[in-house]
């Protein structure tokens, strides 16, 4: 039973991929799986070595520098006002769909009501939903699921 040798192997591989977290031993460990189905199909041993090695080189060729480079960029961040967006507002003054005064982040914001039927009264608060140009855009925070 070969196929419980690679699988063996690849739980190995697996778990010196947890201690380094280089990513090479996960992507060998994933070759081995690859052998360990060569091997349960029946396949002579030099197949299977082969179906690993190729499986590795792919891994550690291909996979590898596009993985490596997709964990080197940086965290994507919001800027500006679309850092605004999800935060929470007092209304200081009533809200409707034309018009309304929000406080948000220590600032008085212009603000719209996200339901043009809503109307928001002084000292609610509010989530901003998005931001339109100089307005926040809000919906009152006890009516969010």
């Amino acid at each position: 039973m070969p196929w419980i040798a690679w699988l063996i192997v690849a739980a190995g591989l697996g778990v010196a991929e947890f201690f380094t977290l280089t990513l090479a031993f996960g992507l060998l460990a994933a070759a081995a799986l690859v052998g360990a189905v060569v091997a349960g199909l029946g396949l002579p041993l030099l197949a299977q070595i082969l179906a690993f090695a190729a499986s590795g080189a792919v891994g550690l060729a291909i996979v590898r520098p596009i993985a490596r480079r997709h964990m080197t960029q940086p965290p994507v961040s919001r800027e500006g006002s679309d850092a605004l967006i999800g935060q929470r507002a007092v209304v200081m003054e009533e809200v409707t769909a034309a018009r309304g005064l929000v406080k948000l982040s220590g600032e008085e914001w212009s603000a719209r009501a996200l339901d043009e039927y809503q109307t928001i009264p002084v000292g609610s608060l509010v989530d901003v939903m998005e931001i339109d140009g100089a307005t926040a855009i809000v919906y009152p925070r006890e009516l969010l699921p």
